[in-house]
């Protein structure tokens, strides 16, 4: 018999789903403080099982709190996502229908793209050629805006990508809308947008997972076939510390 859901799994549910994903620190000292507020047992390794007790409750309702990793710098994210439906549709009720197509036409340009980015400049000359309705320049970038805002986009130097959210939420869409070019990391075997690929074998890896599997080598060879691995080599110790994530205050907590 699954176990049932306590009030630290209630109060930790209900601050994710007004995150919508939260960076594994975060959800650490979350999990920490919902099973203090609450006088419940707490084992500081033992999020996962935790997880997984709200997971259980979840199923009928055709949720998942998902674990998954950033591409830009490699930490865990867990987000809570809609089982029900991988499509781009599922989004139908909070956007407009050429909302929409802008966002798949965004999603065409950085999945083709060779470095999983695509420029303003790009994405807003395709807002010009919808075939629902046409956007003019501003409404087309305060439609970004807000896409970034709700966390399917992330925007850098005047370049979009997708965001950790939105991979973890539509990678099987992704991978079946797109099964030629999209590709699977060889090393954490989930969806990877910005990677290197093997010039020879087309073995693809996160910029993170690359870091971290070629760390020791001096001469990189690829996993698979073991040819020379001829790009740069990402630093990890650069990894940025600045968190992106909204922190979870206390009096929040107290609150639920």
């Amino acid at each position: 018999m699954a176990a049932q859901m306590s009030d630290a799994h209630r109060r930790f549910l209900q601050v994710l789903m007004s995150h919508g994903i939260m960076e594994g620190a975060e959800a650490r000292k979350l999990h920490r403080c919902c099973c203090e507020i609450s006088k419940a047992y707490y084992a500081q390794d033992k999020l996962d099982d935790f997880v997984s007790t709200i997971n259980n409750q979840l199923q009928p309702l055709f949720m998942q709190i998902r674990k998954g990793m950033s591409e830009v710098d490699g930490r865990t994210h867990y987000a809570l996502v809609n089982m029900a439906e991988t499509e781009i549709t599922k989004m139908a009720s909070d956007y407009a229908e050429n909302e929409l197509e802008l966002f798949r036409k965004t999603m065409d340009l950085i999945i083709l793209s060779e470095n999983g980015f695509a420029s303003s400049t790009d994405i807003l000359n395709s807002a010009d050629q919808l075939k629902t309705k046409k956007m003019k320049k501003k409404e087309a970038e305060q439609v970004l805006k807000i896409f970034v805002d709700d966390k399917w986009l992330s925007e850098r130097n005047g370049e979009y990508t997708l965001h950790t959210r939105c991979i973890m939420e539509m990678e099987q869409y992704i991978l079946s809308t797109y099964p030629d070019i999209a590709k699977k990391c060889n090393i954490c075997h989930s969806l990877a947008i910005q990677s290197q690929a093997c010039e020879t074998c087309g073995t693809g890896m996160h910029l993170p997972c690359v870091g971290k599997y070629f760390k020791t080598q001096s001469r990189p060879r690829c996993p698979q076939c073991n040819d020379f691995w001829p790009y740069e080599i990402p630093d990890r110790s650069r990894i940025d510390s600045q968190s992106s994530s909204r922190r979870v205050s206390r009096r929040e907590l107290q609150s639920l």
